[in-house]
């Protein structure tokens, strides 16, 4: 080999060694993609954080976040089968109950909703009371049909003493908004479109039920049983996911309104309405107890009003509902 081209070959493998330095420490993961669903609500949106900052790689497991504009199409698809698990609410866990692929099954409490739940009414309403005889629109038999039917019978009334005008919760927003409907049962983003109604008011929310409305990471049963140790990352992953908002609060809140496709500045209006529980409340909504911090009394008490009210013909199997091993786990390392 003459010193010219020895040369050129040690150039070579210079620019090849630098490149490779380089490149992110991310590993590459393999193996069929854990599929899991999200929708348009602010406790979810920090799911967005761990596709974009590539934290379900660094723990090692191979997921696709599919995000679904209709809340209730993504619970629809994963009671099918069609999905290995998705975020929604306790209240809506129930209805969907028992589901394919081994049923549904809790694995994390993303949040409580804290006030971000809301039933919104035109000027001239002052109070739940006064809804009685008026047209609320409102996407039935999922969680804030299920908030109005608290506060109609904390006054009192029934579902029967208003005119239920069903329609997917960023259509029944827009009605209310355009004056085509006399209140609306909406969360963010779409209280904001709601909002945007001179006179309009929030006359209950999830503020006035604390732990009714707990915001849930379901995956399969035969996800648990064949892949348990991909569910510990993506468990793993959502406090890693914690961990990364609070240490770069501006970067996430970009990154999360991005996702639910409102303005950054938007974002600091929901904060409240969103209790993120910590591990140890985690620990606690597994845990059994009186009260409705406490999921397996929750969903007991939530479907017996389920029934009550009609959105459940009956009271479903809840025995395999919960999995609070992950957790567990997650508080024992």
């Amino acid at each position: 080999m003459t010193k010219q081209l020895r040369n050129l070959v040690f150039a070579g493998l210079a620019i090849v060694l630098a490149v490779a330095c380089s490149k992110p420490s991310t590993p590459t993961v393999g193996g069929t993609p854990i599929v899991l669903g999200y929708s348009n609500w602010a406790g979810w949106w920090p799911w967005a954080i761990a596709v974009e900052e590539k934290l379900f790689e660094k723990n090692g497991v191979n997921v696709e976040m599919k995000w679904f504009d209709g809340y209730v199409q993504s619970m629809e698809t994963f009671a099918a089968g069609k999905i290995d698990g998705n975020s929604q609410t306790l209240n809506d866990t129930i209805s969907f109950l028992p589901g394919e692929n081994g049923g549904e099954v809790v694995v994390l409490v993303n949040d409580n909703s804290a006030g971000n739940d809301q039933i919104i009414a035109d000027a001239s309403i002052d109070s739940i009371a006064d809804l009685k005889g008026k047209t609320v629109a409102v996407e039935e038999g999922v969680v804030d049909d299920y908030l109005l039917s608290l506060a109609l019978e904390d006054v009192g009334l029934s579902r029967d003493d208003v005119l239920i005008k069903g329609m997917p919760t960023d259509q029944a927003a827009i009605a209310f908004a355009a004056g085509q409907v006399d209140a609306v049962g909406a969360f963010p983003p779409f209280t904001g479109t709601a909002m945007k109604r001179e006179g309009a008011r929030v006359i209950a929310s999830s503020k006035e039920y604390p732990g009714a409305i707990p915001d849930l990471l379901t995956v399969s049963g035969d996800l648990i049983k064949e892949r348990p140790d991909d569910v510990q990352k993506i468990v793993k992953t959502w406090w890693d996911v914690r961990e990364f908002m609070e240490k770069n609060p501006e970067k996430s809140e970009a990154i999360m309104a991005k996702r639910a496709g409102i303005p950054t500045e938007e974002y600091a209006q929901y904060k409240d309405g969103t209790r993120f529980l910590t591990l140890d409340q985690n620990l606690e909504a597994f845990s059994n107890g009186q009260g409705m911090q406490f999921m397996p009394y929750a969903a007991e008490s939530m479907a017996d009003f389920m029934v009550s009210v009609g959105f459940i013909p009956e009271k479903p199997d809840m025995n395999k509902l919960f999995d609070a091993s992950f957790i567990k786990s997650i508080a024992a390392s």
